[in-house]
């Protein structure tokens, strides 16, 4: 039953998926509402770009779900929050997932369910609580047919970066993938590499799971389609964007730039023609 609804999130021509995240307003942070401060707004503007999936809230999926037809893109339901990403921690760190998840995720038509897994610097009750909030849903997601993409990612110190920075050594990732792996992701959401070059490694560690790759900061049109072809080459299958679409001068022109990258094959010079 989970190969039915991943056949509405990865593209029928490419098997791969372009999912935009838009669920940063679970996390009750400075600033990471930019961009998507309302959320109608949002939706009908990356309906307008047209991606593969995109990434919501069990709140905000209603702006994505009423829409009439059978074209819109997949909905990718986020079913934790966290209160780790500031430049300090918090006295009591949580990651706290919702009740019952995958039967509201059924309830709202998804497509997939995406559920952290977390190492934290000075926290290591929340990697605990990640891990218990995984083995909980993985049986009642395989009970539904609901496919569990869990999102593996190691944090620097907080205080070091002015909050949550992207850990890009190969060796953290890698096991933090596999761990992943071994709770039983149907899919992973995972950081690029500091060294795009060897992100093959992470793609085999998988062992056959489909891995999309994470964004991260907002940076320039050539440097983010460099950045996807590189990793595509290193056998990805997809990626999961938010700012870089989101906030971008023209959100259906880097849509387009980055289906036909990942959909069609195109490079890098000729993606940037169509932003």
């Amino acid at each position: 039953m989970k190969s039915y609804r991943l056949n509405r999130l990865f593209n029928a021509k490419s098997n791969k998926c372009f999912d935009v995240a838009v669920d940063h307003g679970f996390f009750n942070t400075s600033g990471f509402l930019t961009g998507i401060e309302s959320m109608p707004k949002t939706i009908d503007t990356l309906l307008d770009a047209a991606p593969d999936a995109i990434q919501l809230t069990t709140g905000q999926a209603r702006h994505l779900q009423s829409v009439p037809g059978k074209d819109k893109p997949a909905l990718v339901l986020r079913t934790d929050t966290a209160n780790i990403y500031g430049k300090e921690l918090p006295d009591v760190r949580f990651n706290t997932a919702l009740d019952g998840a995958i039967l509201q995720a059924v309830r709202l038509d998804a497509a997939c369910v995406c559920v952290n897994l977390f190492i934290v610097p000075g926290a290591p009750e929340i990697h605990e609580q990640c891990v218990a909030n995984i083995m909980k849903m993985k049986l009642e997601s395989d009970h539904y047919g609901m496919p569990l993409m869990i999102e593996p990612l190691v944090f620097k110190n907080n205080a070091d970066g002015g909050g949550y920075t992207v850990n890009g050594d190969l060796d953290a990732i890698v096991h933090i993938v596999r761990q992943a792996i071994e709770l039983g992701a149907d899919v992973v959401k995972a950081d690029p590499t500091d060294d795009v070059s060897l992100y093959n490694q992470v793609v085999e560690t998988c062992g056959g799971v489909p891995i999309l790759v994470r964004g991260g900061g907002k940076v320039d049109n050539e440097t983010l389609l460099k950045r996807t072809a590189d990793l595509l080459e290193q056998g990805v299958s997809g990626i999961v964007y938010g700012r870089n679409v989101i906030q971008h001068d023209s959100p259906a022109g880097i849509t387009r730039a980055l289906m036909a990258m990942l959909h069609e094959g195109a490079d890098v010079q000729t993606a940037l023609k169509l932003v």
